[in-house]
């Protein structure tokens, strides 16, 4: 899969900090932040994924929670006690996932696991924690799959991907759609998320043509035809929708994309994203430009803290460390691994300035979804 450097570069997190890495190689995200030898002090730690097909969500994910936690430090705390910012870097494996574990176990005062990114990371994570029973709260990760709902670690805030297939599928039929192709990125996407697309498009009676990658993307779009349906949705992250756009870009027939919250609008257009195919995207915070009192927040944050653009994805690690700190706030006497946990397993409902966190039976703490959308003339709405 392609990397694209100048968009790294321009948007790195370098800020003359060392950050602790997983593995024994240097994280390349840095943490900054006082000592870990300060008194008073708690450790939470993050674990993010650096995986070309990961990173973009990773790296805005981190920036929010950074922004986020820099705040809570600058504001007192949390009762008092400073936060130290573990950054965790892993590749993707299951060696390294457990490196990150390990080091976590061993840092002293390191009481929650909070805004775990992206998704394949965060789900394997939950698979760890019950196999191995750490007793340490798994806290708002970028988890879309709902089959992992229900685990007394994990605690996830933002609405599943079958809540986003859902809502996206509800508003073409409203639209009065009779039928939409499914595109997906790798054999990896097809096998998770089919059923859980042509369950939806059941649900809503809309006439559904799935197609499986096979040779690639590239050779997905050329072989589509007049019969195809215009409308098609994609799963699949930022740069795999990239190199589909630009695939059918030179079809007479103009198509229309709609795809999950693991696609960051903002970096398409700065790739230079097709200017003849309009894509839609879920997204599972508010908007970016919402007048609402924690987004208002989380922009200033974000502007006196780091040169980057407000994104769903950096808004949505905003809002996971706001809803640990919240909850980390409410833990009586000591606190502990142990005593964290059992705060966070109380799944008390949290409003978080406007962004309510409420447990279903399920144990998911929200089904907030909305959607966005990048205009052919390069605008974005929403």
């Amino acid at each position: 899969m392609r990397v694209y450097p100048s968009e790294w570069t321009r948007r790195s997190l370098l800020r003359g900090a060392v950050s602790l890495a997983a593995c024994t190689a240097a994280s390349a995200w840095p943490q900054s932040g006082k000592s870990a030898g300060a008194p008073r002090m708690l450790v939470v730690a993050q674990v993010v994924d650096n995986t070309p097909s990961q990173l973009d969500v990773s790296r805005d994910f981190l920036i929010g929670s950074r922004a986020a936690w820099q705040e809570v430090n600058k504001t007192g705390g949390v009762n008092g006690r400073s936060i130290q910012h573990l950054v965790l870097e892993v590749d993707g494996s299951s060696t390294s996932l457990r490196a990150a574990l390990e080091t976590i176990k061993k840092t002293a005062n390191c009481v929650v696991l909070s805004g775990t990114a992206g998704d394949r990371a965060a789900s394997q994570l939950v698979a760890l924690l019950k196999q191995d029973q750490h007793d340490i709260a798994h806290v708002a990760p970028w988890l879309q799959n709902s089959d992992l709902d229900g685990d007394n670690r994990t605690f996830p805030i933002f609405a599943s991907r079958q809540d986003q297939i859902a809502q996206a599928i509800k508003s073409l039929s409203l639209m009065g759609v009779p039928e939409m192709g499914a595109v997906y990125a790798s054999e990896q996407e097809y096998s998770l998320y089919r059923d859980d697309v042509e369950r939806a498009s059941a649900a809503l009676k809309i006439k559904l043509m799935s197609f499986k990658p096979g040779a690639g993307l590239a050779q997905v779009g050329k072989s589509l035809n007049a019969d195809t349906p215009r409308i098609l949705l994609f799963m699949g992250g930022t740069p795999e929708l990239m190199q589909f756009t630009q695939s059918i870009d030179q079809q007479a027939r103009q198509r229309y994309l709609v795809a999950l919250a693991d696609v960051n609008l903002q970096t398409l257009m700065q790739m230079g994203a097709s200017r003849h195919t309009p894509i839609m995207a879920t997204q599972v915070v508010p908007m970016v430009n919402s007048p609402s009192p924690l987004v208002k927040s989380y922009r200033q944050t974000l502007a006196r803290l780091f040169d980057e653009p407000p994104t769903p994805q950096s808004l949505a690690g905003y809002i996971a460390a706001r809803y640990t700190s919240a909850v980390l706030g409410t833990v009586e006497g000591v606190v502990t691994r142990q005593t964290t946990l059992q705060a966070f397993q109380q799944r008390h409902a949290v409003d978080l300035s406007g962004f309510r966190v409420s447990f279903n039976t399920q144990g998911r703490g929200g089904s907030y979804v909305t959607q966005s959308m990048l205009t052919p003339d390069g605008r974005l709405v929403g």
